[in-house]
């Protein structure tokens, strides 16, 4: 069982990066409407509106959010403008309506594959829009690292609210973290959901588990402001553990999960008094996103058909 997991997993991941696809699901408006009934669960909805009602909703409840406009990998300048100007509404938004949002987004969305200047600038327009609202740049492909923290490395020289996120499984972070944790924005860690070379990543199992507690601890003993963005159970009783025993603030750190995956435990979290955030998505460009969801626990294609069948009945 757990070989096919694995198989599967990786053919979802694979089929996460294939753009012809998406660009496919995107333009045929059957096929769309029926995969977005399985994208409901994990997503705030098709528009910025939609997702606010839901913040809302768990703001209400104890926990903080942060809101992303979907997308990556803009060709165009036109596109990554709109897209810039998408994301300075969700922070008009958030400051308007009084919500405890902070705002992510991918480097490549704003236009970082067509230019480090125009995406500096674009990422320069956001974090002044955000004001004291935190802007947390999201992990992309490894053909997409450097440049991502070379150009979070300049910006946070200008703004104090962007935070950056690394990812533990890959073999690079070792040194990227004793590099980026000089600076003073929030380092957001994850295990890592991309499909990479076998050799530049750990696999998942106990290894990773160790690797990404590692990163974890050193924020937590340096007081560094850090999400712990991870919704495996075990690693969260170790985190709990590790904040035990360096007592950091409590606005030093937060637990994050997103949106429709495992919020039980999360729930358990806030109830116990530890910060909590949801991670909110929306638009229309859900396919990558949702393609990792399941990769992460490829059983979960069978609640994503039923999620189909029940809305057709």
């Amino acid at each position: 069982m757990e070989e096919l997991l694995a198989i599967g997993s990786q053919s979802l991941r694979k089929a996460a990066l294939n753009e012809d696809v998406k660009a496919y699901i995107l333009q045929n408006e059957s096929l769309f409407k029926v995969l977005k009934k399985a994208a409901n669960r994990y997503i705030g909805g098709e528009n910025l509106s939609e997702t606010v009602n839901k913040v809302t909703k768990e703001n209400s409840m104890g926990f903080k959010c942060s809101i992303e406009f979907m997308g990556e990998s803009t060709r165009t300048v036109k596109e990554a403008l709109e897209a810039k100007d998408e994301f300075i509404n969700i922070c008009q938004t958030i400051h308007n309506q009084n919500l405890n949002s902070t705002i992510s987004l991918d480097l490549s969305h704003i236009g970082l594959a067509i230019s480090e200047d125009l995406c500096f600038e674009n990422i320069s327009a956001i974090c002044k829009a955000a004001g004291d609202k935190e802007v947390i740049v999201s992990a992309e492909g490894t053909e997409r690292t450097d440049a991502i923290l070379e150009l979070y490395k300049k910006a946070s020289k200008d703004f104090s609210n962007l935070s950056i996120t690394l990812q533990a499984y890959l073999h690079r972070t070792k040194d990227d973290f004793i590099d980026i944790i000089k600076e003073k924005g929030r380092i957001r860690m994850v295990k890592g959901a991309f499909e990479t070379e076998k050799d530049l990543s750990l696999s998942r199992g106990s290894a990773l588990d160790n690797q990404y507690l590692y990163y974890v601890e050193q924020l937590l003993s340096q007081q560094h402001l850090c999400s712990i963005a991870t919704h495996h159970h075990e690693i969260q009783q170790e985190a709990k553990a590790l904040i035990n025993k360096y007592k950091p603030g409590k606005e030093t750190y937060e637990f994050e999960s997103l949106y429709g995956i495992q919020t039980e435990q999360l729930i358990k979290l806030k109830e116990e008094g530890y910060p909590t955030k949801l991670y909110f998505v929306y638009g229309k460009e859900w396919y990558l996103y949702v393609c990792n969801r399941l990769a992460e626990y490829p059983l979960n294609l069978f609640r994503a058909l039923q999620d189909v069948m029940e809305e057709n009945n």
